[in-house]
C-alpha cells in the first residue's frame, strides 16, 4: 500500500474490477474521508500479485506519479520519424566526421548511447572530440515529443526496466550512436595541452559513423593488458583507445591540481536468475574505463558552460554549492570524534575536501566517512544563474552530454545551436524550468531507491536467521542502523534487542552507549548481525546483534 495513506479505503463489490484478496491494485478515491464517513474508492486496474516479477516497479510508477504511458500525440509523431539519416539532414554546415574512429563505451546492458569519443595525439598535447547525439535535430521545441520529454524531464532507471524520456524510436534508434550506421551529433572539439589543461574548444553539428559499441569491462581489460581484442574492428580501434587513455590521465592530473572532490562511492547491482528470483546483491565495480568516459564528459560539460557564458546565451547551469554553516559544523563535530580535521575554517574549498578524501581513502570506514562528507554539501540543481560546481571545482558547469535521458541537456544543445547561428535563444521561464527538472530528477532518484529497497527486503526475507558483517551507518536514541558490507542493505538493530542495559544517546558524537556495561555503538563501527525480520510492505529490515569485533 502507499504508506502516505494511513486509512483503509472501502471498495464496494460493484467496483472491484475482478480483483481478488491479496491482489496489488490501483485505486481511485471516489469519496474522501470525513468525521463521519470513511473513504470510498474504485479499483481502476489490477496490477498483479505481490510476488510477481516487476510488481515493485508498477507500484513505484504510481506512488511517485511517474509518467510511463505515451500520449497519443507522441505515438503519432514517433511513427513519422525517419529510420535512417537522410541527405536533407546533411547540409554543408554539418561537418562530416564519418572517417574518424569514434567509439561508444557503456555498460553491458545499455541501449541508449548518448556519447561517442575520439582522440588524437598532437605535438604539444591532445585533441579530444566528444560527439553527443543530436537530439535537438529531431525533437523540436513545443512539439508533442518535446512536451512529453519536458513532462518526464529524465529517464528513470530500475533493475530490469527503464522508463525513457524519449520514445524508443529516438532513444534506442535514431538518437542512439550505434555502430556501423550514420548518426547526427553535436560535437565538442577540445584541444588540451600535455598537462590536461583545456587551451581551446569549439562546437559544431556533425555526422559520425561509430566504429564499435564497447563496454567498460572490455576496454579496461585491453588497456590493462589482461586481455586482447580479437574481433577485427576492436583490434582496429585499440590504438585510438590508448590515445584516449592518455587523454584521461592528463585530465585526471588537471582534476587533481584543480582540487576537485573525488570520492569513490560504492553502488550495488542486483543479479536476477532467469526465473526472476534475485540471485545475489553485489557491489558494482567501477574501473578506469568508467573514469575515462567520466573525465571526457566533464571536460565537454565545462566547455559547454564556458561557451554559453561567453555567448551570453540563456541556458540552465548545473550548480553545486558548498556546505551550509549548519551542515559544516555538524561535519566538523563528527570528524573531530574520529581525530580527523577539515581545513578551510568557515569557508572550506573543494581542495580542502579533496585533501580530506585523500587522507581517509585507505581507512576501513572510508565509504561511510565519504558518504557523510558528501551529505554535508548541498544538492546539485539546475538554474539559469551560474553559481559554479563546488564538488568538481568548476567555475561554470552544465549538462551537455546526455540529451537522450536528461531534458536540461536538450535545452543546452538548443542554446549552443542558437549561439552558433546567432539566433535568439527563447527558452521560456528558465527559473521554472530549472525547478521542474530538478524536482523530476529527485523524484526519479526516490523512485529508483524505493524499488531497490523493496528488492533488498525481498532478498533479506529469504535469509532470515542468517548472519552478515556490517557497518554502523547511523545512530538514534531508538537503535543502531547497520549497512551490510558489499550489499548496501540497510537495517535497524532496535535498542530493545541490544544486550540489556540503559543506553544513552549522544547526538553530537553520533554514539549510543550502555550506562552499565559501557557497550557502545558509533558510525563506521564494524558489527556482526543476524537477520530477524524483513517487512516488504514497510520496506524495513530488522537485525539482531551477534557481536562487535
Amino acid at each position: 500500500r502507499d504508506t502516505r495513506i494511513a486509512q483503509d479505503i472501502v471498495v464496494p463489490k460493484t467496483k472491484l474490477s475482478g480483483a481478488k484478496d491479496g491482489d496489488v491494485v490501483d485505486v481511485r478515491i471516489t469519496r474522501y474521508p470525513s468525521a463521519d464517513e470513511e473513504p470510498l474508492g474504485e479499483i481502476t486496474q489490477v496490477l498483479g500479485q505481490p510476488t510477481d516479477d516487476g510488481i515493485e516497479i508498477e507500484i513505484a510508477l504510481r506512488q511517485f506519479d511517474l509518467p510511463y504511458e505515451w500520449p497519443d500525440a507522441v505515438l503519432a509523431a514517433e511513427k513519422k520519424l525517419p529510420k535512417t539519416v537522410r541527405k536533407s539532414d546533411l547540409p554543408e554546415t554539418r561537418m562530416d566526421l564519418r572517417h574518424l574512429s569514434f567509439v561508444t563505451i557503456d555498460g553491458e546492458t545499455a541501449k541508449d548511447f548518448d556519447d561517442a569519443v575520439y582522440a588524437e595525439k598532437r605535438r604539444r598535447g591532445f585533441r579530444l572530440m566528444v560527439a553527443i547525439a543530436d537530439v535537438s535535430h529531431y525533437v523540436k521545441a513545443a512539439e508533442a515529443i518535446d512536451k512529453e520529454a519536458y513532462n518526464r524531464s529524465t529517464s528513470v532507471y530500475f533493475p530490469r526496466r527503464v522508463i525513457p524520456m524519449l520514445p524508443e524510436a529516438l532513444s534506442n534508434e535514431m538518437c542512439s550512436l550505434k555502430p556501423d550506421v550514420d548518426r547526427l551529433a553535436l560535437v565538442c572539439d577540445i584541444e588540451l595541452n600535455i598537462d590536461g589543461k583545456i587551451v581551446n574548444y569549439k562546437f559544431f553539428p556533425a555526422v559520425i559513423h561509430s566504429r564499435a559499441r564497447l563496454t567498460y569491462t572490455q576496454v579496461w581489460a585491453w588497456l590493462s593488458k589482461t586481455a586482447e581484442p580479437t574481433e577485427p574492428n576492436h583490434v582496429a580501434v585499440l590504438p585510438d583507445l590508448e590515445k584516449l587513455y592518455r587523454v584521461y590521465q592528463a585530465l585526471r592530473q588537471a582534476r587533481d591540481r584543480r582540487g576537485a572532490v573525488d570520492f569513490e562511492s560504492t553502488e550495488t547491482v542486483i543479479d536476477f536468475a532467469e526465473s526472476g528470483k534475485i540471485e545475489r546483491i553485489r557491489p558494482s565495480v567501477r574501473n578506469e574505463a568508467h573514469k575515462l568516459i567520466e573525465e571526457c564528459m566533464l571536460a565537454a560539460n565545462e566547455c559547454a558552460a564556458k561557451f554559453l557564458l561567453a555567448a551570453k546565451m540563456p541556458t540552465l547551469f548545473r550548480n553545486h554549492e558548498g556546505p551550509t554553516p549548519q551542515k559544516l559544523e555538524a561535519l566538523r563535530q563528527f570528524l573531530s570524534r574520529h581525530l580527523i580535521s577539515l581545513g578551510g575554517g568557515l569557508t572550506p574549498t573543494p581542495a580542502d575536501y579533496a585533501e580530506l578524501a585523500k587522507l581517509t581513502a585507505n581507512r576501513e570506514d572510508a565509504a561511510l566517512i565519504h558518504m557523510l562528507i558528501l551529505r554535508s554539501m548541498q544538492q546539485a540543481r539546475y538554474a539559469p544563474d551560474n553559481l559554479g560546481h563546488f564538488g568538481l571545482a568548476f567555475e561554470a558547469y552544465t549538462h551537455f552530454t546526455s540529451p537522450i535521458r536528461r531534458y536540461p541537456d536538450l535545452l543546452v544543445h538548443r542554446a549552443i545551436k542558437a549561439a552558433l547561428t546567432k539566433s535568439d535563444g527563447k527558452f521560456g521561464d528558465l527559473v521554472a524550468v530549472g525547478e521542474h527538472t530538478s524536482g523530476c530528477e529527485r523524484r526519479a532518484d526516490e523512485a529508483s531507491r524505493a524499488v531497490m529497497n523493496y528488492l533488498k527486503c525481498v532478498y533479506m526475507a529469504g535469509h532470515i536467521g542468517e548472519e552478515f558483517d556490517g557497518t554502523v551507518s547511523g545512530v538514534q536514541n531508538f537503535g543502531v542502523f547497520v549497512t551490510l558490507d558489499g550489499m548496501g542493505i540497510d537495517g535497524l538493530i532496535h535498542v530493545s534487542v541490544l544486550p540489556q542495559d540503559y543506553y544513552k544517546y549522544d547526538p553530537v558524537g553520533q554514539r549510543l552507549v550502555g550506562e552499565r556495561r559501557k557497550l557502545g555503538f558509533q558510525i563506521a563501527q564494524k558489527v556482526r548481525v543476524v537477520v530477524v525480520r524483513a517487512d516488504t510492505e514497510a520496506m524495513k529490515v530488522e537485525f539482531g546483534l551477534v557481536h562487535t569485533p
